[in-house]
């Protein structure tokens, strides 16, 4: 899934990309809010985490114009601010859900899992098709009870499939999803990753869950 992080604070905004990278998130990243309101623009993504206090614009602005645009992503407001106050203003702006620095990353991944978990049909921390299932807390993936080991990209792709089963998603589509603004879309990593799956979750099945659907894109879908 792709994430924008705004934060000026450098150390808590190399930190915490490299914690959601790890995590098998996609990040884009900038520490001011003119280029954040670019990226909000020009950019899809499934959450923004999005500090207040910054240079150029704050952040409770871009989430007003953001929420007046009619743009619904999910916002985690970060702030050093833990008044009642400051947490109703943030809510009333239109923010999903706030944090108060400094944090932990877990409850940070946390937070962001319930956000996410909140935009996806499948409420909940688990998503399965047919006799493979992906548990988002532990990033585990099983098919017929058999462990899987996926690299954080390889994992970030299925995950995208299984929140989207039953559509057919673009190579495009799954490039702005798992990869960011740096990645060079000509490239034909998609089909590669996919092979990866494919060998690690069809191979030695006779029901193959990963289709092709040609001149489209790739699907999973729900077995009739």
């Amino acid at each position: 899934m792709r994430l924008l992080l705004v934060e000026d604070n450098k150390s808590i905004l190399t930190a915490t990309a490299k914690c959601l990278e790890k995590s098998g998130y996609s990040i884009d990243t900038c520490n001011n809010g003119t280029d954040a309101q670019s990226y909000i623009s020009m950019g899809e993504f499934d959450c923004i985490i999005l500090d207040i206090m910054l240079p150029g614009k704050d952040g409770l602005s871009i989430l007003k114009e953001m929420r007046n645009q009619g743009n619904s992503t999910p916002v985690l407001l970060l702030t050093a601010r833990d008044t009642v106050e400051d947490r109703v203003r943030g809510l009333d702006c239109g923010a999903d859900d706030y944090l108060v620095k400094p944090f932990s990353f877990d409850e940070l991944l946390a937070r962001i899992r319930v956000l996410l978990r909140r935009q996806s049909p499948e409420r909940k921390n688990e998503l399965t098709v047919a006799d493979l299932s992906m548990n988002l807390s532990n990033h585990e993936v099983s098919r017929s009870n058999q462990k899987i080991e996926l690299t954080s990209k390889e994992f970030a792709i299925l995950e995208y499939l299984l929140r989207n089963k039953n559509r057919v998603l673009s190579r495009t589509q799954i490039v702005e999803h798992v990869w960011n603004f740096d990645f060079d879309c000509s490239s034909n990593i998609v089909d590669v990753y996919i092979r990866y799956l494919r060998s690690k979750i069809d191979e030695g099945y006779n029901l193959k869950l990963i289709s092709t659907i040609r001149g489209s894109g790739y699907s999973i879908k729900e077995p009739e």
